[in-house]
């Protein structure tokens, strides 16, 4: 679990205690870099009405950014899966021993954006896949890289997608997602929600989400959105 007493600090708060220290302050910036990926080969079948995604892929903070800022993506709720509604909860999930990891749920238009390319921006600018139970400065089971699946086809599609990708050996490691069926979400804890858009200037932030959020719009121009679709304007809009 990332630790409050550095998580909250702000750039500037920063940068004023490494004044005081006399030593020049540089914010960090991520090491992952965005990797272009070809899309899946097979999508899931074209379905009407709005379609639900969840996906696992360390803090969930950043993939939601990324996810809100996706056109046809009409909803990201930051939450939990893999575990028990009862231990749905940021400090239990924490100590890594309840099953869940931390998830976002994705609400999206298949008229707009498929399955498949919401799995190509997830392993291409969301995470770094390769990396087992723990993503950048986070570790534990409740970070790993993993797909929910809601249903037979987007299993199909997901595990095709990771062995055509794990084949063509577009990442310098072999990809550590795995597939989980018959999870339930959780949604988490209000202040979870839009972190990424309201605290731009906290360091984890600033050095972690933001650079994924610059890679889709790099990658992924043609359905990146600058105006991100928030929870709080979901809920006021219901």
């Amino acid at each position: 679990m990332r630790k409050p007493g550095s998580k909250f600090l702000t750039l500037s708060a920063l940068a004023g205690l490494a004044a005081f220290a006399g030593i020049a302050f540089q914010p960090l910036m991520a090491a992952e870099e965005a990797v272009v990926i070809p899309p899946p080969s097979a999508d899931a079948p074209a379905a009407s009405g709005i379609q639900t995604a969840v996906f696992a892929g360390g803090c969930f903070w950043g993939v939601q950014g990324v996810f809100q800022h996706t056109d046809g993506v009409v909803n990201a709720v930051s939450g939990y899966a893999g575990g028990d509604r009862k231990t749905a909860v940021y400090e239990i999930v924490g100590r890594g021993t309840t099953g869940h990891a931390e998830a976002v749920e994705i609400k999206y238009d298949p008229a707009k954006i498929s399955y498949g390319k919401l799995l190509q921006i997830f392993f291409s600018v969301a995470h770094d896949p390769t990396q087992l139970n723990r993503q950048g400065p986070d570790t534990g089971t409740q970070y790993r890289s993993t797909i929910f699946v809601a249903n037979a086809d987007q299993k199909k599609v997901a595990e095709a997608y990771i062995a055509k990708l794990n084949a063509a050996k577009v990442f310098h490691k072999t990809i550590a997602t795995t597939i989980e069926s018959d999870k339930p979400f959780f949604a988490a804890e209000d202040y979870h929600q839009d972190y990424a858009t309201l605290h731009p200037t906290q360091p984890y932030i600033a050095i972690n989400d933001l650079p994924k959020i610059a890679n889709l719009k790099k990658v992924f121009p043609d359905i990146y959105r600058e105006k991100p679709k928030l929870v709080r304007d979901a809920r006021a809009s219901n």
